[in-house]
């Protein structure tokens, strides 16, 4: 059976020693980058690899030109997915702390280049934990193997130019975004220089996806909530962004966990959208 959306500990238990099954822990601090290697070195799945949002996750930040996450090369991320030993038979588990809120990262990612075989752990490391599952401090090396001839996925990603000069105008398609309801109107921003959302944009916070618990609400009731946002629009015509790429990618996992489709993701978002001077920026609701 092939997980391409979430799976439970439960269910993921009997596979971690599986060589054909992958466990990655993309723990992450936005305001320490060390924090997650730290965190993963104290304590992780037996088996699980470590992804650095910046290091692996990530490309280099142009100033003045990308946001704070930009993706990587390509080239350079499918040597990287070599190197965990990700092949087309290799089924990936990602998880973190956060209610999935950077595993999401990594799952957009590779959905991006054509591997379905990649689910986000639902409750991620705490649900681990507390329901008593095994956990190490030992790093378990990994043979690496060659990722496959990546089959590219373009009509999940849109562009800064795409949003400026058509998207944000077109009535047939939607913009969301994923950031709280706070930054959205321009409030308590903290991580990046211009507070603000993109004009047209419609508020529709991550987090609102996830229970008290933070694992993910029972499919029926993201079904409801993203119909409702997607009102008349088809799945393929919703666009989602937050502050730099991140946590949108956790309202794409939703929807395609409702059995929605997958929609697009802006993956520069406002932390890009605001380096560009002709991108116009909206306040309040």
């Amino acid at each position: 059976m092939t997980y391409s959306t979430l799976i439970s500990p439960a269910e993921l238990l009997p596979h971690i020693t599986d060589p054909d099954w992958l466990i990655m822990d993309c723990r992450a601090d936005l305001t320490n980058r060390a924090a997650g290697r730290q965190i993963y070195e104290q304590g992780h799945l037996p088996g699980a690899c470590y992804a650095h949002l910046e290091q692996d996750l990530s490309g280099p930040i142009i100033a003045g030109q990308t946001g704070r996450h930009p993706l990587p090369d390509m080239n350079t991320f499918i040597a990287t997915l070599s190197t965990w030993g990700i092949d087309s038979h290799v089924q990936v588990v990602a998880y973190d702390d956060k209610g999935g809120a950077f595993a999401a990262r990594l799952w957009w990612m590779l959905q991006t280049l054509g591997h379905e075989a990649v689910a986000v752990l639902d409750g991620g490391w705490p649900r681990w934990v507390r329901e008593g599952h095994p956990t190490t401090t030992e790093e378990t090396p990994r043979a690496s193997r060659p990722f496959i001839t990546p089959r590219l996925r373009p009509e999940l990603l849109v562009t800064l130019d795409d949003v400026r000069d058509y998207y944000m105008q077109a009535p047939d398609y939607r913009l969301f975004d994923s950031r709280s309801a706070d930054r959205y109107r321009g409030e308590n921003e903290t991580l990046d220089p211009v507070a603000g959302h993109i004009p047209g944009a419609i508020s529709a916070p991550f987090a609102e996806n996830l229970t008290a618990d933070g694992e993910f609400l029972p499919i029926e009731q993201l079904h409801a909530r993203f119909t409702t946002l997607f009102a008349d629009i088809p799945t393929e015509q919703a666009i989602f962004y937050c502050g730099s790429g991140v946590t949108a990618a956790h309202n794409v996992l939703a929807v395609a966990h409702a059995g929605l489709g997958l929609p697009r993701l802006y993956a520069g978002s406002w932390s890009e959208w605001i380096t560009q001077p002709d991108c116009p920026i909206a306040t309040g609701e």
